[in-house]
């Protein structure tokens, strides 16, 4: 049986890929996958997603310009229900001190207060949620 990791409803990811360190994330079991806060996102004629980092909690996040390859544009239904299409990347993240492979689709989430949402498929057969805890990755 694989031993899983207890988990906050709040934890601190990294996105090695993007140079993004302890980004605060909420914890989505109902979430199906991983989505990142940002502006001005585009993809040009060679599958380049430019986007805009939008988190103020990390002044040099805040506004930088990024670029990545286009993984898959994906069909997904929003926190409101709308099923918006969303251009997703793939990247390497480092999380509870391990790195892992995963897709993050891209997303304006003004309206949430949290710039990263991890959700199930990144969670499955790997952590166990306590809702009642945060943070945890701090005492690692």
């Amino acid at each position: 049986m694989i031993e899983k990791k207890i988990i906050g409803n709040k934890e601190l990811i990294s996105i090695l890929d993007l140079h993004l360190f302890d980004l605060d994330a909420k914890v989505d079991t109902g979430a199906d996958s991983n989505a990142l806060h940002c502006d001005d996102i585009f993809v040009d004629d060679d599958n380049i997603v430019h986007f805009k980092l939008l988190d103020e909690v990390h002044e040099a996040y805040n506004g930088k310009h990024m670029q990545m390859h286009l993984h898959e544009m994906k069909k997904i239904r929003s926190s409101n229900g709308k099923l918006q299409n969303r251009p997703s990347i793939e990247v390497t993240v480092k999380f509870f001190g391990e790195e892992y492979k995963t897709i993050i689709s891209l997303t304006n989430r003004a309206d949430m207060k949290y710039p990263m949402l991890i959700g199930k498929k990144f969670l499955a057969n790997k952590f166990l949620v306590d809702v009642s805890q945060e943070y945890l990755t701090k005492q690692i």
